[in-house]
């Protein structure tokens, strides 16, 4: 079983690191004059806070338990981010975040502070406990870890693979007011948040080595919920509604989880 009076001054610990990492790119979000920059720093956020974690775990959990996830962590954290920078790069304001901002009652930077960065570091601390939890585990690594592992990398490859294939979709000009509908899009019309939520349950089932990591189930469940309902998928369905074909896609094709597509 964890330390838990370690645990309690890491979640606290990994607070401060959250608040850290969003109010650097609030500077740097008012500096450049976007506030997009925030969806770079959320995979970042992740990472430090999955490195601090490792450290902070060091005479608590075994060695294999304070590598192993907050490794997993940081490399879904790095590579989010910069797929995030490398599409943003040289692209004028979210308009997620233009909308918002240009309603925003009063300065709209303090506005982008309380309601995006503030929100955005609360819930990035939250949805992180699977990964400081399991960095407390006394226990060697057995094969205990081998259906997080897995889930984690189902995850990983969903989010990855279809990352690079929208990319791929977007840079042909002959592509351009289509749907992709072909490859992990042909399964699901979300694969990366689908891997996003899958790599989250499968840190999860790390932290469960221990009955301890039962109290991180509400984080993987909080992941998935916002993918699924508030500002991942409908968020993009709300863009894409419009777009040629999109409802037919919308017939065929699995909402989230994936499945075979049906026939046409």
């Amino acid at each position: 079983m964890p330390d838990i009076a370690a645990v309690g001054v890491n979640l606290a610990v990994s607070l401060g690191v959250a608040l850290v990492v969003v109010l650097i790119a609030f500077a740097c979000g008012v500096a450049i004059g976007k506030h997009r920059v925030i969806d770079v720093a959320w995979g970042l956020g992740f990472a430090a806070i999955a490195l601090a974690s490792s450290l902070l775990a060091a005479g608590h959990g075994s060695v294999g338990s304070r590598t192993l996830a907050p490794a997993l962590t940081v490399i879904w954290g790095v590579r989010l981010a910069t797929h995030i920078f490398i599409r943003g790069r040289g692209a004028p304001e979210d308009p997620r975040y233009a909308q918002m901002l240009a309603a925003a009652p009063g300065d709209p930077n303090v506005y982008a502070l309380t309601r995006v960065y503030l929100t955005q570091a609360a819930v990035m601390w939250f949805v992180s406990w699977p990964v400081q939890v399991a960095a407390y585990d006394p226990d060697r690594l057995s094969a205990w870890i081998i259906p997080g592992v897995l889930v984690w990398l189902v995850g990983f490859g969903f989010e990855s693979i279809g990352d690079a294939q929208l990319a791929a979709f977007r840079r042909d000009p002959a592509k351009r007011g289509t749907v992709l509908n072909t490859g992990l899009w042909a399964w699901t019309r979300h694969p990366n948040y689908f891997g996003d939520a899958a790599v989250w349950w499968g840190l999860t089932l790390l932290a469960c080595r221990s009955w301890w990591g039962l109290v991180t189930i509400p984080s993987a469940l909080a992941m998935t919920y916002f993918l699924m309902n508030k500002t991942g998928k409908p968020l993009m369905e709300k863009h894409m509604s419009d777009r040629p074909g999109y409802a037919d896609y919308v017939e065929r094709t699995s909402g989230f989880f994936p499945r075979p597509p049906k026939r046409a």
